[in-house]
């Protein structure tokens, strides 16, 4: 209006306007020195990042969701959100006996103030510690809430290398978020697996195979194979025990009356180096002395010669364990 007034009668307010937007906006001039996006040059003073006027430290955590006795068991007050015993109890010591006087020096002041500025750390300290608390669950984790609410939330199942990690990484914990600290061993399994599938891909790649639709008719043939690996081998470790059981006795098998001994008659022939025919006849003068003797005839036991002490202890103690004889005999 001021400027259609200037000009003249001539001019209405609104040509006015509308020649100022054509030709110093739209026109030439405007587009030379008006910028596309003009950025916002306010500053923001109040620090959203945590800094000293930042409204994120005067904001109060939500209370914890417990019952009235898991409130006494911890010592909560909800309405507080504090606790009847904090982290660093006595912090109030350093202020509780300070007073501002008007005969104070300037040494006197710092120091009221450095005790300010500790009780300040230590009250920082004491929100750090909530904060983690509350991040990772801590409190219902006491109470034995979370365990089904991690179970559900987790997508899949963790491996104990991952449990026995997580245990080494938990001083980790102060300087990440529970997200964080999900997101990083979500990306570590997400590695594990890409190379797991790299070196799978590498193996294709190597035998010739080009294509996904190949790897499925590959793979059917390796597992045969290795079916048929496993197969021969379960079948030569069991001709290896036969033959090694056979070839324990290859000394006597060939001897007389070797096929009329037990098998643990055969281990006690091969083990005293004695010949089957030999142990029968032992064998045969003892129990029949033990009859003789059960029957109250006297008899007077005529062992070979080649039949020493120690052969002949060994053979009266596996002949007494095999119920040939009893006991008292022997």
């Amino acid at each position: 209006e001021d400027m259609a007034a200037h000009v003249g009668a001539s001019r209405t307010p609104q040509e006015v306007m509308e020649h100022y937007v054509s030709m110093y906006i739209h026109g030439n001039l405007g587009k030379a020195c008006i910028p596309d996006s003009i950025p916002n040059r306010v500053t923001d003073h109040t620090c959203p990042s945590g800094g000293p006027l930042s409204p994120s430290l005067t904001t109060p955590l939500p209370p914890l969701d417990i019952s009235v006795a898991e409130q006494q068991q911890l010592g909560y007050m909800p309405l507080r959100d504090d606790y009847e015993i904090e982290y660093d109890q006595d912090a109030e010591t350093l202020i509780s006996g300070l007073s501002v006087n008007y005969d104070d020096d300037d040494v006197e002041i710092e120091l009221k103030r450095a005790h300010v500025d500790m009780y300040v750390r230590k009250l920082k300290e004491r929100q750090r510690r909530k904060n983690i608390a509350r991040d990772y669950n801590l409190v219902p984790a006491f109470l034995g809430k979370d365990k089904r609410e991690k179970e559900k939330a987790l997508k899949r199942k963790i491996t104990k290398e991952e449990k026995e990690l997580r245990l080494k990484l938990r001083p980790l914990y102060q300087f990440m978020s529970c997200k964080e600290f999900d997101d990083l061993f979500e990306n570590m399994h997400k590695e594990k697996m890409l190379r797991a599938k790299i070196r799978e891909l590498q193996r294709y790649r190597r035998n010739g195979i080009t294509k996904m639709e190949e790897s499925a008719e590959y793979e059917a043939a390796r597992h045969k194979r290795e079916r048929r690996k496993e197969n021969k081998n379960m079948a030569g470790s069991k001709r290896g025990k036969e033959e090694g059981r056979d070839g324990e006795f290859a000394a006597i098998e060939n001897l007389p009356g070797f096929e009329l001994l037990s098998d643990r008659e055969k281990v006690l022939c091969s083990s005293l180096n004695l010949s089957p025919a030999r142990y029968v006849t032992v064998k045969t003068i003892i129990i029949k002395d033990h009859l003789q003797k059960r029957q109250g005839i006297p008899s007077k036991s005529r062992l070979p010669s080649y039949l020493d002490k120690v052969l002949k202890k060994r053979i009266l103690n596996f002949l007494t364990e095999s119920g040939w004889i009893s006991r008292d005999a022997s």
